[in-house]
């Protein structure tokens, strides 16, 4: 509705479950450490060479390769935290990464957009980004905004173009993955000192967090590193994600490939501390496998859904939350594929405990965006939402006096006790909707609906006047440094 205000509702598990052992676990830590000591990372930023070598890595110039002795990693993971906040516009909708939540974003960075009113695929854009950070701050399954698709029609400053339509279009936390040099990064910094106020504000409750991707196998994007850098010393959280490809980009078995870029993950957090002890940062794991005949990247075969579960136990071995991977079909277009893709992954992570994870709206592998698809996913969302609540075994769930009153053959639906329950359990929106002519009707055409309903009905609390003519003036500089 016009001026309704969104809310956040995420999944809360009643259920832990742990996938790896502790053997396990430690085998997988041990592992990791012989990959940094003995392979090592390719680092090609002079500057992030000199810090680790500053630290106590070893540091090949001519190759460089950085290898780093067990002590290292140990001393400077233990300086990271394992709990912090990534902050709103406003406190009610923080993400205090606690342990007890489990906060969902959007997919990120798509290349592509089924057109909002002509259904024609075509290259995203920054209209497109704004209006699904409308969609998204409605969404109650939507706990923080990813810019979904990419900026393609501003390409000399992309990265901040999304950061712009995010900011001015949800009041909810907003996370990069675009900014990925540190010129960017200093500007992308400075926008968000506008949405907090000030240094000090922006440290105690960040509004926006990065994620830079490692290049699979055993690599640094020079750029990426250095943007990090930037974010931390800012106070901004900074993760870093792996998408190895099991049979490409990493080895063959699946444990091999979640080592190799479970050592990629760490050898870039290890940065950020040695560099800012106690910088908040996260792990991320998304690796993928690569098809036999074709050779593309699958993110949900069936072997493919456990490998993001145990990203998340990896990431609390070492002590620091995760962003889980969840929903990222391989579909072609919404349909039971898609769903059937979206449930197991996120049911796995919210019960294995990630504070975080990213996926919703995208499909082919994470690079069309089918706007509708944000709506389909928050059924999905809710359903796993309600089943982690588990059931309520209170005296007064059990209704035993309204059995009684009711007795054998009588009818429940003229109790008040029925009145005032019925309304209290969730309904879905898309399914079982009665079609005029009887039946019920199609849930992509409903899905439709809603979003049209809600790009039409929610008006997001506006930016202040003056923080919208800050960032322009941030944007303006910019333009004209990067055209």
């Amino acid at each position: 509705m016009s001026g309704e205000t969104p809310r956040l509702n995420p999944i809360n598990s009643r259920f832990r479950l742990q996938i790896l052992e502790k053997k396990q676990l430690q085998d997988f830590q041990s592992a990791t450490l012989e990959i940094l000591e003995e392979v090592g990372i390719h680092c090609p930023s002079e500057k992030v060479r000199k810090i680790y070598q500053a630290h106590g890595a070893i540091v090949d110039p001519v190759t460089m390769v950085v290898r780093f002795p067990p002590q290292v990693i140990l001393e400077a993971m233990a300086a990271a935290p394992r709990f912090y906040t990534m902050a709103a516009r406003k406190p009610e909708f923080d993400l205090v990464l606690d342990g007890k939540n489990f906060y969902c974003a959007t997919d990120g960075c798509g290349t592509e957009t089924i057109d909002f009113e002509t259904r024609q695929r075509r290259e995203s854009t920054k209209d497109d980004v704004a209006k699904m950070a409308i969609v998204s701050d409605y969404l109650d399954s939507i706990g923080f905004y990813w810019p979904i698709v990419s900026a393609q029609d501003f390409p000399a400053t992309a990265p901040l173009q999304e950061l712009d339509a995010s900011f001015r279009n949800t009041i909810k936390h907003v996370q990069t993955e675009t900014v990925m040099d540190e010129k960017m990064a200093r500007y992308a910094v400075e926008m968000a000192r506008v949405i907090a106020g000030d240094d000090l504000e922006m440290r105690a409750r960040p509004p926006l967090s990065s994620l830079i991707c490692t290049i699979a196998p055993l690599a640094q994007d020079a750029g990426g590193m250095e943007a990090a850098l930037v974010f931390a010393e800012a106070g901004l959280p900074v993760g870093f994600m792996s998408m190895a490809n099991v049979g490409s980009t990493g080895p063959a078995t699946i444990s091999g490939t979640l080592v190799a870029a479970d050592a990629e993950i760490v050898a870039a957090m290890v940065l950020v501390q040695m560099a800012f002890p106690g910088a908040p940062t996260y792990h991320s794991m998304m690796p993928g496998i690569m098809h036999p005949r074709t050779g593309a990247y699958l993110g949900t075969a069936p072997e493919g859904e456990l490998p993001y579960v145990v990203g998340v136990e990896l990431a609390h071995k070492w002590g620091v939350p995760t962003l889980a991977g969840i929903f990222g079909t391989d579909a072609m277009q919404p349909g039971w594929e898609s769903a059937a893709e979206a449930v197991g992954p996120l049911m796995l992570c919210a019960m294995c405990g990630a504070e975080t994870g990213s996926g919703l709206g995208l499909l082919e592998s994470c690079t069309v965006l089918y706007p509708e698809a944000v709506v389909l996913d928050t059924e999905i969302y809710h359903r796993v939402r309600i089943d982690l609540a588990g059931i309520d075994t209170s005296p007064g769930a059990f209704a035993l006096e309204v059995i009684k009153n009711v007795g054998p053959r009588g009818h429940y639906l003229g109790q008040r006790h029925t009145r005032e329950h019925l309304r209290k359990i969730h309904f879905s929106e898309l399914t079982a909707v009665p079609a005029e002519n009887g039946g019920f009707r199609d849930p992509l055409e409903v899905a439709q609906e809603k979003l049209d309903w809600i790009l039409e009905n929610h008006h997001p609390d506006p930016l202040d006047n003056n923080k919208q003519a800050e960032i322009s003036k941030i944007l303006s500089a910019a333009q004209r440094e990067f055209s």
